[in-house]
């Protein structure tokens, strides 16, 4: 069976790139865009406000830095910080020089950033002031990092020495006994920017960690071509224009809001990042900052659509927005309240802007349709493609060398089977529908999507398996209000224990990220399992919340048993 793709979208060249491909890269994006954009406005963010002409310059003095502190082509940094200069100069610095960014969830815990350390190898950390104290219960003392730049450090004065930056840092930093030999300063620039390092297309840009499965989480190694393709593929979607302002409060750790940048840089656009999102807030702040196109994920949208409805919601320069995974009732209400039409989409940290809707559709619960550049297949358990209609697994794969990612990072054999017969398997269930529309079924792979951010049922089962009243966990989603999933959790004693639910809360605040907590606990004699002991948590799904599940949320009485 032939492959469905656009055939007629395909055929139009006037998007096609005009860059060669060895200079796909990201010293070559901004090169390019300096040329091309000069004096346009490009980018506000708090501690820093760019023309276009401006962005080499800025990048490569924080790559003299790096460069001066021995970072070097294949090196690894580590990332943890905010929508703030430092956390996006440093990512771009990176693939000026040739080294490998490395941002790290800013809700992670102690647990989830030594563990990223130590996989990536990264030797430097920069890291915010506010994060340092998530150190102490970080595992080191294996990890590769020599150093730490600390962005922000309190009661530091502008132009302070090394010895001053040393003895503030030292004042509020944290117990490092298990990195002895870890330096720690604070972030730098230099006045003397540096030449950018010949790098190619293929060359790893950053390694980004996606929640793994059964296993802790992969870092997807990101080549700079991707990069550079996800910046255009999102511009042409959203037929982005230079006059256009780009406004998005999601986190510099992930790879929309990483790439909602390129975008700017392609299209000779400007970029609003702001610090956070708040939904009592939302509209007023993207008046002040003249957007006018946003980015959302699909819990957001509930969040908005729960605050009184007001006249903010109308006085906007907003004309279109993107909005993955929306409920398709969620949508319609969205556009009939604030007159702005979020087109759906899909894509992942492994591959690019593949398939979404157009603003002129007419169909509404759809993911939209493929994409030019990109092909793709829906196939069963032997990955042999499945008619029209019939449900299977995304897989996927690119007309453009390196328009994907390059694999995990340290994990071959998890990239074979990831990358198999030559596809990306998405790990998803789809649907294709006779007139090319991709329809989202469900997740394949035992993973949890909750407030945007992808969760590790392995991962959250570790952390409650270290609680010393817990033998068994099983990790599992069940649909919220909000239109993703909450996090729920069956639990086996330990005899001659009994569980506390409450306390089971408690020792996962300190060693999870918020939106990993479970919100609902059972406690079960026995987990369902198959007859190879394998534990059936389609059962457990199925079962769902019950009269005598314990909600976090609310508080409600622990169960005996059930």
């Amino acid at each position: 069976m032939m492959t469905t793709r656009d055939r007629t979208l395909g055929a139009v060249d006037r998007h096609a790139s005009d860059v060669p491909p060895a200079e796909r890269t990201l010293p070559g994006l901004l090169r390019r865009q300096a040329e091309r954009h000069g004096d346009r406005p490009c980018l506000e963010l708090p501690g820093a406000r760019w023309r276009h002409a401006d962005a080499a310059d800025a990048v490569a003095r924080v790559g003299a830095a790096l460069h001066a502190a021995g970072i070097g082509r294949g090196d690894r940094v580590a990332l943890m910080g905010g929508n703030r200069a430092e956390t996006l100069e440093t990512f771009l610095a990176c693939g000026w020089i040739g080294a490998i960014s490395v941002p790290i969830n800013t809700a992670s815990m102690g647990p989830q950033i030594g563990y990223f350390l130590t996989d990536s190898g990264a030797r430097l950390l920069v890291i915010e002031a506010q994060y340092l104290d998530r150190l102490q219960s970080a595992e080191l003392a294996g990890c590769a990092l020599e150093a730490i730049w600390v962005v922000d450090v309190p009661g530091l004065h502008a132009g302070a020495t090394k010895e001053e930056a040393a003895t503030r840092i030292a004042l509020g930093a944290v117990n490092l006994a298990a990195g002895a030999a870890i330096t720690v300063d604070a972030f730098k620039r230099t006045t003397t920017p540096i030449d950018a390092a010949p790098v190619g297309p293929g060359d790893p840009l950053a390694i980004l960690y996606t929640s793994g499965t059964t296993g802790p989480a992969k870092g997807v190694i990101c080549p700079h071509a991707q990069y550079l393709a996800w910046g255009e593929n999102s511009a042409r979607i959203l037929a982005l224009r230079p006059d256009d302002v780009l406004c998005t409060t999601l986190p510099l750790f992930h790879i929309n809001a990483l790439n909602t940048y390129a975008q700017a840089a392609w299209i000779g656009a400007r970029v609003v990042y702001l610090e956070r999102f708040s939904a009592s807030g939302y509209w007023p702040t993207l008046a002040a900052a003249g957007a006018t196109v946003i980015y959302l994920l699909g819990a957001m949208v509930p969040m908005l659509l729960a605050q009184p409805e007001d006249a903010s919601e109308r006085a906007h320069r907003v004309r279109s927005g993107l909005g993955p995974g929306v409920p398709a009732a969620a949508g319609i209400d969205f556009e009939r309240r604030t007159g702005v039409r979020l087109l759906e989409g899909y894509g992942s940290t492994e591959t690019n802007f593949v398939i979404a809707t157009a603003p002129d559709s007419t169909r509404r619960g759809v993911m939209g349709w493929l994409q030019p550049g990109f092909d793709a297949r829906v196939v069963d358990a032997d990955d042999v493609e499945v008619p029209d209609g019939t449900a299977g697994e995304l897989v996927l794969r690119a007309d453009a060398p390196f328009a994907f990612a390059s694999g995990y990072f340290h994990k071959a054999e998890q990239t074979v089977e990831a990358w198999r017969n030559l596809w990306f398997h998405t790990g998803d269930r789809v649907v294709r529908d006779a007139d090319g529309a991709f329809r989202f079924i469900d997740r394949i792979k035992d993973a949890i999507r909750r407030r945007g951010e992808n969760i590790s049922s392995y991962e959250v089962e570790q952390v409650l398996l270290s609680h010393p009243t817990v033998a068994e966990a099983a990790v599992f989603p069940v649909r919220s209000e909000l239109a993703e999933d909450e996090v729920m959790a069956a639990l086996v004693a330990r005899p001659p224990h009994a569980i506390d639910p409450a306390a089971i809360a408690r020792h996962c605040e300190s060693r999870l990220p918020r939106f990993a907590i479970p919100r609902y606990l059972d406690v079960v004699d026995e987990l369902p399992r198959t007859a190879n002991g394998k534990v059936q948590k389609f059962v457990l799904r199925e079962r769902g919340v019950g009269a005598a599940t314990w909600d976090r949320g609310s508080g409600l009485p622990a169960p005996k048993r059930i």
